[in-house]
């Protein structure tokens, strides 16, 4: 690992949605005026002159409260959009942990989940077998893998969304305030395997609402506020400047 290498870099990124202006409660009444041509937009930017480097092998925190477009930078760097202006640069192969369980089919079983998010993530079939065992061995779902998800509690799919996308040999993780899902004991369990990937010099980009968890995993992290960023730096740093805002 070079440590001057940039894993991710956002260049004067900014993200714009067109929202209505006017309040529309109801669907019908949007497609009529849709039609009506009656619809006025404002534009809303979810991300303004967004600038961050990041390092190979580092472990970088995004905060900030609700809304503040912690998402919306992940996503970017996951590549599920586009930026409106500036640019982002992602090297190497990404594993995002978005949203566990949102690609499960819930009339599908564990087993059968198991191996259709694989073939979403380009593995073969041959590779989501020899991978099997160890996913449902982490995720701990015994006899349950056998039946659809749609009976799973919301900490097993997330015990078993965690399995299959950490299961992987990625350059870079990205994960989405995940790791307060679930027992204590997954927690742990979870905590280890990011050390594992820590160590083994996988750049991670984390969010989360614990300031603790931001703490303990990461080097850097940056402050968001209504799509600004207000203060990047040292994670402690960032975490008290952020906590005496509050």
């Amino acid at each position: 690992m070079n440590d001057n290498m940039e894993a991710i870099r956002l260049d004067n990124v900014g993200v714009r949605y067109r929202v209505p202006s006017e309040r529309i409660t109801h669907f019908k009444e949007y497609a009529i005026r849709w039609l009506q041509r009656r619809i006025s937009q404002r534009d809303f930017w979810a991300l303004k002159e967004i600038n961050i480097s990041i390092k190979q092998g580092e472990t970088f925190g995004l905060i900030g409260p609700n809304g503040a477009g912690k998402s919306t930078t992940l996503k970017l760097i996951a590549r599920v959009f586009r930026p409106t202006t500036g640019r982002v640069i992602v090297r190497g192969v990404v594993a995002p942990l978005l949203e566990f369980g949102a690609g499960f089919h819930p009339e599908l079983t564990g087993r059968e989940n198991i191996y259709l998010n694989g073939a979403v993530m380009g593995f073969t079939r041959k590779e989501m077998e020899a991978k099997f065992e160890r996913i449902v061995d982490f995720a701990e779902l015994g006899d349950f893998i056998n039946v659809p998800v749609r009976t799973y509690s919301s900490g097993m799919k997330a015990r078993l969304g965690f399995a299959v996308a950490t299961d992987v040999d990625a350059d870079i993780l990205i994960i989405d305030e995940i790791l307060s899902v679930g027992d204590e004991a997954f927690r742990r369990k979870s905590f280890e395997r990011l050390e594992d990937f820590r160590r083994r010099g996988v750049t991670t980009l984390l969010v989360s609402h614990s300031m603790d968890t931001i703490n303990k995993m990461c080097d850097r992290a940056a402050w968001l506020d209504h799509g600004q960023i207000k203060a990047i730096g040292e994670s402690d740093q960032i975490v008290n400047a952020y906590l005496d805002d509050q």
